[in-house]
């Protein structure tokens, strides 16, 4: 209210509001933007939660007064939905329930349920397809096919996307007595069922909304599909219409077939459901223990919640997204609640107070690392701890509702909450509107459904006496064998060596025990189902598919070796992998808003043992190799030497700088193009020669990150940089020093620029190239977030130029036997997999271009907002984010 309203979101770190179109394109994050007060109305529900009813009140009339759905806007439906008409009909449910307790809310006539009916109306266009499935977008002005809509040329959707509509829209019809809204999200759900797959009844991430076709075939509970599984459940609970629970049932007896793998949840092909997709999973499943205590399974609920609690505990958030082996796949974590709202359900279900331990955990990491004075801002990146000026509306309308609930007594609320449905946003749905307005006759749509032998149906609406008879140390039983699956080795059950002690011929062969070279080894491998594959760079690969082992035992003693190998080979290599670094720019326009993940050194100064780095301006040494004598020492001296990959080892250019008299060295990749965003952490290998004479800190950019650097120098010419373990606040890079007035005032500092600029002509014309650089220089300070998306995975590419044929990476492609997937990485696992880094691409749009003369908007909030990479993260967004 104080620094955004009327704005759709904060921006926490600039302290002002997010609108869109007057800030850089975030892509289709922006798209649950409409310039319809957004945090606001999804907050409205939550105020009551809080008993705020004074201020839920002045909110109610301000949304009233204020809000404006007719915009000539592009926005999402599923966000749309979700948070909006969610938000104004959980505004709508609590505001007649104040009312009839008449104390507030004494004047109100349903005026949110009339925004909320105009809103379901513009959402309507986006339906007009022949199969049902909504277009991903529509125009809120214009709808979907009118020339001025700029939208429905879009051709696919995902699963999530369309099958997350149910219980707004029908709630809409309930309360409005208008059937429309409640048909058209029921025809979507009756196609999304029909274009399950059969043989596994298992649904794809993306589906064509004109063909049906599947476009993504992959299947698991995270981003694309979660809130799809979710909304049967709740639309049961709702409605009251067995055809969703049997649609649910159906559904979750092929989730708990082929994607659990506890305490995993790992994606699967819905033609071959026995193959693991990829090896990582995202923060989004976070929400599936939830749905599990719902539905009545608490085991696997707890399982998966504790397994979670691990990673949070190791990274103090969630990323985004993380893989097998725990380690950091996408490291931003934009402060989602699903793992508060699982957490919140699992307490419910247990009483048991360890869950309480989790939710302080929970609240004492939001205060310590994500709160700022503005309000909490996301994490760009949880290895570092930078921040992102981002606040998403979720934050307020699911992390804190959660939270609290969790926390809060009966006496606390002002109303019983058991009354109420909560949809995926958190919004509140009262559970009378099953028997109101009933407009669509309840008919079982679900076909060839068939009776599954799953004794967990009976568990659907969850009894304690039978889930913890007597037994108030169940839930921790269950979390015990899991308290070190992150620090450890995954926990496992008793061997099938241990079970056939003595009555086996001979013992299973033993990955320390195992020889390439060995015909008979090679052998016993080919009987687990263990493929041995010679790579293109000499490596060898080691791929298991547990359907062709000569038995279900033989598959058991392939997976043992395929987990033991890994763990194997991870010992080897620990102490030679190092973390990321990171290269802070620091320098004038920057101010340490630009950070790049660099891979560290085998050699020179260990910047985790010298916390304050090393802070120096950059200089290009010639020759720009690096591999003979510095040409240029006057130009290097006490300056940080910049100098290409290749052509000699890295030991040797470090040498050479270092007797030139730099404090320090960046190597950039020659590759042209590539970035951490698609290739491993890189690790800069010693020259096998002994490297103790080298001092100074030598980090490696790849060409893209390094790029940002070589451009500041040609814009701005002095670039200082901090080369450092992890990136630093600005009260630590000013420690000491004078605070730049750029930071203290940006209007003075903005002035001051435009009169730069003013007396130098040529400066000016090159300004638009300078807002396209900038640009860039914000895509890449968001590298910290991917950095390590393929460290996990391939370890070996570490120090590429040291690969040999002696390396082994390890796969396992079956998911038959619990634990595991494919992988190329030997790092310890329960599972492993291919590396499948999803597609993403960065829009900005013409209008949001930074003029760096413009007076209106002062520079501190163009360098805070430069358009973030999210090269690897669009598809996900896609799907749901």
């Amino acid at each position: 209210q104080e620094h955004a309203y009327p704005a759709d979101e904060l921006m926490p770190l600039t302290c002002r509001g997010r609108v869109r179109g007057q800030e850089p394109s975030r892509g289709d994050v922006d798209d649950a933007l409409g310039k319809f007060s957004l945090t606001l109305i999804d907050t409205l529900d939550t105020l009551v939660v809080l008993n705020k009813t004074k201020e839920f009140e002045e909110a109610v009339k301000k949304v009233i007064k204020d809000v404006n759905l007719d915009n000539d806007i592009v926005v999402s439906v599923f966000e749309t939905n979700i948070r909006v008409l969610g938000g104004l009909l959980g505004g709508h449910s609590v505001a007649i329930m104040l009312k009839e307790k008449g104390e507030y809310m004494q004047w109100y006539n349903g005026e949110l349920l009339q925004m909320a009916k105009e809103l379901g109306y513009k959402l309507l266009p986006a339906f007009n397809t022949t199969s049902g499935l909504p277009y991903p977008r529509v125009n809120l002005k214009f709808g979907v096919r009118h020339p001025e809509a700029r939208t429905g040329t879009e051709t696919d959707t995902c699963t999530a996307c369309a099958g997350t509509l149910i219980l707004e829209f029908a709630a809409l019809s309930r309360f409005t007595g208008t059937s429309i809204f409640e048909e058209y999200a029921r025809k979507a759900l009756d196609f999304i069922w029909e274009k399950r797959q059969r043989s596994s009844n298992l649904v794809g991430v993306t589906i064509n909304i004109h063909t049906g076709d599947w476009v993504r075939k992959d299947s698991g509970v995270g981003a694309g599909i979660d809130s799809y599984y979710e909304y049967l459940l709740k639309a049961y609970v709702l409605l009251g219409d067995d055809s969703f629970l049997e649609r649910f049932n159906t559904h979750y007896d092929a989730i708990m077939r082929y994607i659990s793998q506890p305490p995993l949840l790992l994606d699967v092909h819905i033609h071959k459901p026995m193959l693991n997709a990829r090896t990582w999973m995202d923060s989004l499943l976070a929400f599936f223990p939830g749905l599990q205590v719902l539905k009545g399974d608490i085991r696997p609920a707890i399982e998966t919640h504790e397994m979670l609690y691990q990673v949070i505990k190791k990274h103090n958030f969630l990323p985004e997204a993380f893989t097998t082996d725990f380690r950091v796949h996408w490291a931003q974590h934009p402060l989602r609640p699903e793992f508060a709202e699982s957490t919140y359900f699992l307490y419910k279900a247990t009483g048991d107070p360890y869950y309480l331990e989790v939710g302080k955990t929970l609240i004492e990491n939001l205060n310590k690392y994500a709160r700022v004075p503005c309000g909490f801002a996301a994490m760009k990146d949880v290895r570092t701890g930078s921040h992102e000026d981002r606040m998403d509306s979720f934050f307020l309308a699911e992390m804190f509702k959660y939270l609290y609930l969790l926390f809060a007594d009966k006496e606390d609320m002002i109303f019983d909450i058991e009354d109420y449905i909560f949809t995926t946003e958190a919004h509140l749905l009262p559970l009378w509107l099953s028997t109101t307005n009933q407009t669509v006759s309840k008919k079982n749509t679900t076909t060839e459904y068939t009776e599954l032998d799953d004794s967990n149906f009976d568990w659907t609406c969850p009894n304690t006496q039978i889930l913890f008879p007597n037994d108030p140390m169940f839930a921790q039983s269950i979390r015990e064998p899991l308290k070190n699956v992150v620090d450890k080795s995954c926990p496992r059950g008793i061997s099938r060596a241990e079970e056939s002690l003595g009555s086996g011929p001979k013992p299973p062969l033993r990955a320390r025990d195992f020889m390439a070279s060995n015909p008979e080894h090679l052998e016993i491998l080919k009987k687990m189902g263990v493929s041995l594959i010679h790579l293109k760079d000499g490596r060898v690969q080691l791929v298991q598919h547990a359907v062709q082992a000569a038995s279900s035992l033989d598959a058991e003693d392939g997976l043992r070796f395929m987990q033991e190998m890994i763990e194997l080979s991870s010992q080897q290599q620990k102490e030679q992998q190092l973390p990321p670094r990171a290269v802070q720019i620091v320098s004038h326009p920057f101010f340490g808003r630009v950070v790049l993940t660099a891979g560290p050194a085998q050699f020179g100064m260990d910047l985790s043992k010298h916390k304050a780095g090393t802070r120096g301006f950059v200089a290009t040494i010639k020759p720009y190799n690096g591999c003979s004598e510095i040409t240029n020492p006057e130009a290097v001296k006490e300056k940080i030497a910049l100098m290409q990959r290749g052509q000699c080892m890295f030991a040797e250019k470090a040498r050479n700088i270092q007797k030139a008299g730099a404090i320090g060295g960046i190597v950039i990749d020659d590759n042209e193009g590539s970035s951490s965003d698609t290739a491993p952490l890189f690790q800069m290998a010693g020259d096998g020669k002994n490297t103790d004479d080298i001092t100074i800190p030598m980090l490696f950019l790849f060409n893209k990150e390094g790029n940002i650097i070589l451009d500041a120098i040609r814009e701005y010419e002095a670039v200082e940089v901090l080369l450092s373990d992890k990136a630093k606040d600005r009260a630590t890079i000013f420690k000491g020093k004078m605070i730049p007035n750029y930071i203290i005032d940006s209007n003075l500092e903005m002035e001051s620029m435009d009169q730069k600029l003013s007396e130098n002509d040529s400066h000016k014309q090159n300004s638009e190239e300078a807002t396209s650089a900038s640009q860039d220089v914000g895509a890449v300070s968001e590298e910290p977030e991917e950095g390590e998306s393929s460290d996990a995975t391939d370890p070996e590419s570490l120090s590429p130029a040291d690969a040999d044929s002696d390396s082994i990476s390890i796969s396992n492609q079956d998911s038959s036997v619990p634990g595991t997937d494919e992988a190329s990485a030997p790092e310890p696992a329960c599972t492993q997999g291919d590396h499948q880094p999803q597609e993403q691409k960065t829009e900005t749009e013409s209008n949001s271009k930074v003029n760096w003369d413009n007076k209106v908007q002062p520079m501190e909030s163009i360098l805070a907002d430069w358009n973030e990479d999210i090269e690897a993260f669009e598809m996900m967004e896609k799907d749901e984010l």
